[in-house]
């Protein structure tokens, strides 16, 4: 058993919520710091099926990458679905902690993550947001390369594989093969003028819309749309496997887990 504090104090070397975007909400989002955790579940998403298996194996902390609470809440409906999943965190006494964009930025975080299962190295800063007073960047995104140039049919085959996504959507902008690759998990459609400005031959994401695709194609650059849930969840077993790794230097034993469970909403027909 650990404190609660120590769990957070663990996540905070891990992911330091400097880092994080000032309209994001990260930290500890249900529970007290004293309380005591014998069992963590680390997951992508708190959904009713995670706070479901967090009750059925008895776990008493999750460890999220997506906030549970982003905004004031105004009313707690439990006939609603943030109302019912609070409700029984409360009544199962279970905490609940976020590492969000703080974990995107962070070294070794979502986007390192990302970037070494589809194949990249040499790896860069891609979105800069700000320069640290060591001289060191912080950097939403990278920019990488792959050992050999490929055609952008066989790349996005290679990061489908890679990643938790049974297709993944490729924005073909012609003939030009693949070397140089910018990426950013989730939702980074915002910076495809950046990725090509960069001269990247490729630019992985996820949640693109129709006319960011148009803007591509225009600007000469594939895009890989993986999805929301195929860029970020392959974090979700590294963050489980450093949080055991930090507390285990921590006086008491606590067990830490990875949601296997959780499933990307869209699918194919």
């Amino acid at each position: 058993m650990v404190k609660c504090q120590v769990v957070m104090d663990a996540l905070e070397r891990i992911a330091p919520k400097r880092l994080a975007e000032d309209w994001d909400n990260p930290g500890l989002l249900v529970g007290a710091l004293g309380q005591e955790v014998h069992k963590i579940l680390v997951c992508l998403d708190v959904s009713d099926a995670v706070v479901e298996q967090a009750v059925a194996c008895g776990a008493d902390m999750i460890v999220a990458h997506h906030p549970l609470i982003f905004k004031g809440i105004r009313k707690l409906r439990t006939d609603l679905p943030l109302g019912r999943r609070l409700q029984q965190l409360l009544k199962h006494d279970i905490a609940v902690a976020a590492a969000h964009t703080n974990l995107d930025i962070a070294e070794g975080g979502v986007n390192d993550v990302l970037a070494q299962a589809i194949g990249l190295s040499k790896l860069s800063a891609f979105v800069i947001e700000r320069q640290e007073a060591d001289g060191s960047v912080i950097s939403m995104g990278r920019v990488g390369s792959l050992p050999q140039p490929m055609t952008v049919q066989d790349f996005a085959a290679q990061v489908r594989d890679a990643l938790p996504a049974e297709h993944v959507r490729l924005v073909d902008a012609g003939a030009r093969p693949v070397r140089k690759v910018a990426l950013c998990s989730g939702s980074g459609a915002e910076f495809i003028q950046r990725a090509a400005f960069l001269g990247a031959d490729a630019y992985v994401t996820g949640d693109v819309k129709y006319h960011e695709a148009q803007q591509a194609v225009e600007l000469g650059m594939h895009v890989i749309d993986a999805g929301h849930f195929g860029t970020e969840f392959p974090v979700v077993a590294v963050l489980r496997e450093r949080l055991a790794e930090e507390l285990a230097e921590a006086k008491g034993s606590v067990e830490v887990l990875a949601d296997q469970s959780s499933q990307d909403f869209f699918q194919m027909i």
